[in-house]
C-alpha cells in the first residue's frame, strides 16, 4: 500500500470512528467538551501529543504488516 492510499485510509478510519461517536452518543459530546475546558492547557497539550503518537505508531504499524 502507497503512503498516499495508507494516509487515504488513516483519515478514513478516523473520519468513521468520530462519525460513530457522533451518532451514538451526541449528548456525552457536550459533557466531554467541558471536561476538557476544565483541563489545564499543559495537560491537554500532553493528550494531544500523545494521541497523535500512537495514532503515527499504528498507521506505522498497519503499513508495516500489510507489506
Amino acid at each position: 500500500m502507497g503512503g498516499f492510499a495508507l494516509l487515504l485510509l488513516a483519515v478514513g478510519l478516523v473520519l468513521t470512528l468520530e462519525g460513530l461517536v457522533l451518532a451514538l452518543a451526541p449528548s456525552r459530546i457536550d459533557e466531554l467538551l467541558d471536561l476538557i475546558r476544565r483541563m489545564p492547557v499543559e495537560t491537554r497539550r500532553n493528550l494531544g501529543l500523545g494521541a497523535m503518537a500512537l495514532g503515527l505508531a499504528l498507521v506505522w504499524l498497519a503499513g508495516g504488516l500489510s507489506g
